[in-house]
């Protein structure tokens, strides 16, 4: 199916744009606490997400090591440094900003999010990176039908859905387990994770007539509180098949995820 123009909500953060946090924010490493700040601040490197840049008065248990090395970042040039914990070191692991990165930025560090074991906004753990103030995600039950095909096999007919709304993504359909082909679907180990819904507990690929397609269909059954509706339900890539709702016949949009990011449903 040819591609047409977008059909939902654009990111509208800019790179290098820059807010305060009003939450507390920590990390830990190895169980001890890196950094516990309410002084974090956004920092956009890319429209996508934020991530946090916390005070580097506000580290708690931690050194960072300069490694010499300055990059231009997504909101300017910053110097990479290593962090020690204890005895433990993680190469590369924070970023310093410098002169010519915007002024909320000086005196803060931006750590790669792996680098650190855990991550919580005031108590509740973050996973993958920080939500976006300016990011929606919305589960509605709808009396939409949904048919689901691939290479001219129906792999889904379902009478109702739930529907995902997600700024800067495609509209996702779940879809009850009942109305799906699962002869026509091949489980896989995949495992993603969001920051709005949660880790994947499985998904799918279709091996077609035309040739294998991986990973087509995922479920949430565990999914945040904020999307709960989805539990147990399961939704196909609308890059990856044909999608018919009500009868009429879906784009298949251009998949875009941003730099970095685990492609994520």
């Amino acid at each position: 199916m040819a591609e047409e123009s977008v059909s939902y909500p654009a990111l509208i953060v800019p790179a290098g744009h820059v807010e305060p946090v009003p939450r507390r924010v920590r990390a830990l490493v190895g169980g001890r606490t890196v950094f516990d700040t309410r002084r974090a601040v956004y920092v956009w490197e890319w429209p996508a997400y934020p991530q946090f840049s916390i005070p580097v008065e506000d580290l708690a248990d931690g050194v960072l090591i300069d490694e010499h090395r300055t990059e231009t970042l997504g909101a300017g040039p910053a110097r990479c440094h290593a962090l020690r914990v204890g005895s433990e070191v993680r190469d590369g692991a924070a970023w310093v900003w410098q002169d010519g990165a915007p002024g909320a930025l000086h005196g803060t560090v931006r750590f790669e999010w792996d680098a650190l074991d855990a991550w919580f906004e005031e108590d509740e753990p973050v996973f993958v990176h920080p939500r976006s103030p300016y990011s929606r995600v919305d589960a509605l039950r709808s009396s939409s039908a949904v048919r689901v095909a691939r290479d001219g096999v129906l792999l889904a007919d379902a009478p109702q859905c739930v529907k995902l709304f997600e700024t800067g993504l495609p509209t996702r359909y779940y879809l009850d387990r009942t109305h799906i082909d699962w002869t026509r679907l091949r489980a896989s180990g995949t495992v993603t994770a969001c920051p709005y819904k949660g880790t994947t507990s499985g998904y799918w690929s279709f091996d077609g007539p035309a040739g294998t397609h991986e990973d087509i269909a995922w479920a949430y059954d565990f999914p945040t509180v904020q999307v709960h509706r989805v539990a147990g339900l399961v939704a196909f890539y609308n890059e990856h098949v044909d999608l018919y709702v009500d009868g009429t016949p879906l784009p298949r949009p251009a998949g875009q995820h941003p730099p970095s990011a685990l492609p994520a449903p």
